[in-house]
């Protein structure tokens, strides 16, 4: 049920008919103020300060009183630039509005209610709150909406009826229910299209009406005491104007969207080496390799914190590193916050002060699986410049990306002290703050270099930093499996479009080849292909059977024909935030998929859903209403809006596209450094009810940081008319960029085209459709039908003019 203002003016008799529970007696209004479009609120406990950002949201934030300690915002990064803001005070009421969203506040009774353009979205039930142990906010929930957010969690889509504590923690082994993990945020999203985050980094809970239906609270035990709302009226328009308030995820150089190998772990330079050759000799694709902790140390115990090559292991790492990228192999290796108390740099950090400390100021020491630690101060300036200084020393030796591990932090007593605070008040902000020092580190030291940041901790807007998070230490079970679509489309809703799993599981040593090859399938339609595992069962293809092998090679080759596809959704997270993985719901509203996590959108055309179950041999699979898609094997064509049933065996998963998708494919390389575009294969899936198709591709060197930015790429827009005949054109917008093609070979392959056409016009030259494609692929430019696949091929080149191709 909606509420709609028909104006700022509404009379006064329709907010006192809002179905509020109950609301702060005690707090009364005193007076407001406005200054440069910041609303201050004076009232007997405090003060509100109301800031929009931008005309699609609010930060509120609650101070107690003057002597209050000042937080700083961690989750915001924007400026305020609104010029116009309506402001009316009357008696009884203040509206306070920018063109689109709104907070009404009422002065006796005090409350606080919001509006989407003039639209009732939610209110303040209690608003701030506070006593002895906690404090927080109270709102009022709406009876039907369902509850989405709260980080990284495995519990189904809809998170409403539960409280969840707010502490990043360790989920060794969980499988399909974690309801604690490694990445908690204070943030919700709302079916009614509207997010609430809270701006606060210590510990605490989200209580989404499990102790009161229709209560939505935050509580915290200190920190910044501010939350803010964001809305929008659709999916996408609402994680852009997040992502826009937070920050957006920077692009990531192309190699991170290859097959990248880790393990847990590789003992020695000889067999990364190794590893690597295997990979080329099995030729299988392969861009990075990540090294754990025995790039340090001999074992698992004992030696955290060393930060230096274990040279009796990796006796020559440099050489190491250049054969790696001579191979076109890129080398990532794992750092930890812990400096274990017997590690080569505890006495300077210790004597330097580096290190979280007991009230004494003396260094805290305790003990954890890997030994006796300290724990670096990563929020101490001192602490941050010396952790990037051994960055920057391996960075230049040739390394490509970094690990962030056991960053939650992992053990954290909340008695150890920070020099902004108790463990337990910025807990949750270690790993953000973490990422910012090496995003910083590299844009002032490696200013044209794109990081790989791979961390399992953050906090809210940490993707601003380029943090690449994954989701922990999964079982190596079916189960571990079943939950990892959920988690990825969740964490994609918050802003984190590259969450991803471990593939193949890592925690426990079940071998099934059925669920190696069920996860790597998967895996091909998730952001980052990374396999990993501990040592029992082997991550990586290379050392399973041929008949997994060649499955799974097959696989990771489409992988990497589809790169302009992955590489241009890659884009349009940097962009628009919009995650690779995206829920059904963005595409078809039906409430039934608020739900569902079986099948998602890969980008907008690419509908997967990935076989999670042992033994599966059909799938019962929704595809999204007014829309039409084909079968991505069989090419069989099935309306939206409806469940199918879709045969599947251990060499397939359904996998869809959308009728007038345009997807763009390279032939099979081995690498990123390989990775060329020249020649492009165009597939359009036609169909005669689409009447327009359209689409883009987006193309840089792969390597160079903000290139979308700087001029430095291109990007080429796809259409398709269709009027009885169809009318392709092709738009490049051109830049230069190193290694750009001046020229590309194209082939458009038209998906179930059933017309008698015998004459294509490809700009003012006009072809006869040949029957032979042997004979087309002897030709520069020309057309064939192959009327046994229904699929039209036009070849042809495409270099800084516009192409336009006519179906005649």
């Amino acid at each position: 049920m909606t509420i709609r203002l028909s104006s700022l003016l509404l009379p006064i008799y329709l907010l006192f008919s809002l179905s509020i529970s109950a609301q702060n007696k005690e707090r009364e209004f005193v007076s407001a103020n406005l200054n440069n479009n910041i609303l201050t609120l004076n009232v007997s406990d405090g003060k509100i300060i109301i800031t929009p950002y931008s005309d699609v949201n609010l930060e509120i934030h609650f101070i107690e009183d003057s002597t209050a300690t000042s937080f700083p915002s961690n989750a915001i990064i924007d400026e305020p630039y609104l010029d116009k803001i309506t402001y009316l005070n009357d008696e009884h009421q203040i509206h306070f509005a920018t063109t689109k969203i709104s907070a009404v506040i009422n002065k006796k009774p005090f409350k606080i209610c919001y509006y989407r353009l003039g639209e009732f979205l939610f209110s303040e039930e209690q608003g701030y709150f506070s006593n002895d142990s906690i404090s927080g906010f109270r709102f009022n929930l709406n009876k039907t909406e369902h509850l989405f957010g709260a980080g990284e969690r495995a519990l189904g889509m809809n998170r409403r009826g539960h409280r969840l504590q707010l502490y990043n923690r360790a989920s060794y082994g969980y499988e399909t229910h974690a309801e604690l993990m490694y990445y908690s945020m204070p943030l919700v999203i709302s079916s009614e299209k509207y997010m609430l985050g809270f701006d606060n980094g210590a510990s605490g809970w989200l209580d989404l009406g499990k102790t009161e239906e229709d209560i939505l609270q935050f509580e915290t035990i200190g920190g910044r005491q501010s939350y803010f709302v964001v809305i929008s009226d659709t999916w996408q328009g609402l994680v852009a104007n997040f992502t826009e308030l937070t920050g957006r995820q920077p692009m990531l150089p192309r190699w991170s969207l290859g097959n990248i190998s880790s393990r847990m772990g590789y003992h020695s330079q000889e067999e990364v080496e190794s590893v690597i050759d295997k990979y080329i000799e099995d030729e299988i694709p392969l861009d990075g390799i990540v090294l754990d902790l025995y790039w340090f140390g001999p074992d698992v115990t004992g030696h955290m914190g060393n930060l230096e090559w274990h040279r009796d292991s990796f006796p020559e790492p440099e050489l190491m590193l250049r054969r790696n990228k001579e191979k076109g192999v890129k080398t990532v290796l794992i750092t930890e916050p812990f400096i274990l108390k017997n590690s080569g740099k505890y006495a300077e950090c210790a004597a330097q002060n580096l290190l979280g400390t007991k009230a004494d100021g003396s260094p805290y020491i305790f003990d954890f699986f890997f030994g006796t630690t300290a724990l670096l101060d990563i929020f101490k300036p001192e602490a941050q410049d010396w952790f990037w200084t051994i960055y920057k020393k391996h960075t230049f030796s040739g390394v490509d990306g970094w690990w962030g591990d056991l960053g939650e932090p992992e053990v954290h007593p909340d008695d150890l002290l920070h020099v902004n605070g108790r463990a337990d008040e910025v807990h949750n902000l270690y790993g953000h703050e973490w990422a910012k020092v090496l995003h910083e580190g590299y844009r002032n030291d490696f200013p044209e270099t794109r990081p790989v940041i791979l961390m399992r901790s953050g906090f809210i807007g940490s993707q601003r930093y380029g943090l690449v998070p994954w989701s922990g230490d999964v079982n190596r079970s079916w189960g571990g499996l079943q939950s990892q679509i959920e988690i990825s489309l969740q964490m994609g809703m918050q802003g984190h479009g590259y969450m991803h799993s471990d593939l193949g599981g890592f925690a426990g040593d079940y071998r099934d080849d059925e669920l190696y090859t069920r996860w790597l399938q998967y895996g091909i339609f998730q952001p980052i292909f990374r396999t990993h595992a501990q040592e029992d069962v082997p991550p990586e293809p290379i050392f399973w059977p041929d008949s997994t092998k060649n499955i799974v090679r097959e696989y990771i080759n489409l992988r990497y024909q589809l790169m302009p596809y992955n590489y241009t959704i890659m884009h349009q997270n940097a962009i628009l935030g919009l995650p690779m993985m995206r829920p059904l719901f963005y595409m078809d509203e039906n409430p039934e998929l608020l739900d569902e996590t079986k099948t998602y959108l890969w980008g907008d055309d690419i509908l997967v859903s990935p076989a999670v179950e042992k033994g599966v041999t059909s799938q019962k699979v929704y595809l999204p209403a007014h829309h039409i898609w084909y079968n991505y094997f069989t090419g069989e064509k099935h309306y939206g809006g409806q469940y199918v049933d879709v045969p599947v065996d251990i060499k397939t998963i359904p996998v869809f596209i959308k009728a007038g998708a345009f997807i763009p494919m390279v032939p099979k390389f081995m690498n990123a450094e390989e990775y060329s575009s020249k020649q492009l294969t165009l597939h359009y899936y036609h169909d005669d009810a689409v009447h327009n198709g359209h689409g883009y591709m987006y193309e840089d060197d792969g390597k160079t940081k903000d290139s979308h930015l700087k001029q430095q790429s291109e990007t080429i827009l796809f259409d398709c008319i269709n009027r009885g005949y169809l009318t392709f054109k092709l738009t490049p917008l051109r830049y230069q960029y190193e290694g750009m093609p001046q020229e590309r070979e194209i082939e458009i392959v038209v998906h179930s085209f059933h017309r008698k056409t015998k004459h294509i016009k490809i700009d003012d030259k006009e072809y006869k459709i040949g029957g032979s494609l042997r004979r087309l692929n002897k030709l520069d430019e020309g057309a064939a039908y192959k009327s046994k696949t229904g699929k039209l091929h036009i070849k042809t080149k495409l270099s800084n003019n516009i192409l336009t191709i006519i179906t005649e």
